[in-house]
């Protein structure tokens, strides 16, 4: 709250990179702001089980990295994080401001780029403390616009996926696997040629012109066979 000392705001940092977050963590106690890191569990644990660590550590802001390695994705814990009134400060390395955009419709007030991000969070920390924006209108108009981009190109290819028959499926999920045209023929038992008709209708369907293609397609949304 304005008008609170730095030592009465908790900063949280969700980070799985020590050095950064260690750096980040001396930097904010030397400024006054009550720092602590998230213990994750050295072994086992899952994305629940940081959310549930970090509601209770009860934090005003929280400096968040989205890759956290073995438990996932950092955006699942934005919108929680939100809604428990902490201001969320996204700092990653991806540059794919889509994604930069889906994390400020989910709550956060603000995403990092950790190229020189130290010296940003510090400012955007204080920022906060002063209860002052720390993004303005045109920037967050153009990370949500960015978003529904991403949003329209997702829905598209699903819509592109949804046209593949049932045993169309099955071989592109077969050449997601890696197996070749002459493998899923002999699992199948059926000619190649019948599987490269197969393929090239998933080719036309998909609208792409390479197997390579069509699978990196499937995997950009996460399709699954059975999804």
């Amino acid at each position: 709250m304005p008008g609170a000392s730095r030592g009465e705001h908790r900063v949280l940092i969700i980070d799985d990179h020590v050095l950064f977050a260690e750096s980040l963590e001396l930097a904010l106690s030397l400024e006054g702001y009550d720092v602590r890191r998230l213990e994750a569990p050295d072994e086992g644990g899952s994305m629940a089980t940081l959310r549930s660590l970090a509601l209770r550590a009860n934090p005003r802001t929280v400096l968040l990295d989205l890759d956290l390695g073995r438990f996932g994705d950092g955006m699942n814990l934005v919108a929680p994080l939100a809604r428990a009134n902490a201001n969320v400060v996204v700092l990653t390395a991806s540059e794919d401001v889509g994604r930069w955009g889906a994390c400020m419709r989910l709550g956060a007030r603000k995403v990092l780029s950790k190229t020189g991000a130290l010296q940003q969070a510090l400012a955007t920390v204080r920022r906060l403390h002063q209860g002052l924006p720390v993004v303005t209108r045109e920037e967050l108009e153009s990370l949500l616009e960015a978003w529904a981009r991403d949003r329209q190109a997702h829905d598209d290819v699903r819509r592109r996926l949804d046209l593949l028959t049932p045993r169309e499926r099955q071989v592109l999920g077969a050449l997601i696997e890696g197996r070749t045209v002459r493998a899923i023929a002999q699992d199948s038992v059926v000619s190649e040629a019948t599987v490269r008709t197969q393929v090239k209708s998933i080719l036309g369907k998909l609208e792409v012109s390479s197997q390579l293609a069509a699978v990196g397609m499937a995997n950009q949304v996460g399709w699954k066979v059975g999804a």
